[in-house]
């Protein structure tokens, strides 16, 4: 698990229009990564819809917000149309990036051994150092709390 210190694992995976997002693009900017099960369950469309209702404070933090899944590109685009959502979502497809940054976590469900996220977020500095590792936190509330560490950040 990584913890706040730790320099944050590079990714490159595209986003819902298809487009390249990489660690790297956000250098001189804060950047809030988040990773979520699965695109339009209740917890984490709440999650997602109250990371963009304040995305515009987290703007005047420079501070961008980027959520995470193993959704594919063509379902996040349709989950971002259908509730409003105005952070970028990135489709993480092959695990990389969600391995890299240690949320993936054996789960057992009716006797069956499955691979799920842990709903995580990083709170990477503009120097790509993490600040803050949360693992396991809960989706309702979650993004104010996150914008108020982002207030403390120095």
């Amino acid at each position: 698990m990584l913890k706040a210190g730790d320099r944050a694992p590079d990714f490159s995976n595209p986003d819902a229009d298809m487009s390249e997002v990489e660690l790297a693009q956000f250098r001189g900017r804060n950047l809030v990564l988040y990773f979520y099960v699965r695109d339009d369950t209740p917890g984490c469309t709440a999650e997602a819809i109250e990371f963009s209702e304040l995305e515009k404070e987290f703007a005047k933090l420079r501070t961008s917000v980027v959520g995470v899944s193993r959704d594919d590109c063509i379902k996040h685009g349709e989950f971002r149309d259908k509730h409003g959502i105005g952070i970028r979502l990135l489709a993480d497809k092959d695990e990389t990036t969600s391995t890299a940054y240690g949320v993936l976590q054996d789960k057992e469900v009716d006797g069956v051994k499955r691979r799920s996220a842990t709903r995580s977020t990083f709170i990477i500095d503009k120097q790509g150092v993490i600040r803050h590792a949360l693992y396991g936190v809960s989706s309702r509330g979650h993004a104010a709390e996150v914008l108020q560490l982002v207030k403390e950040l120095k």
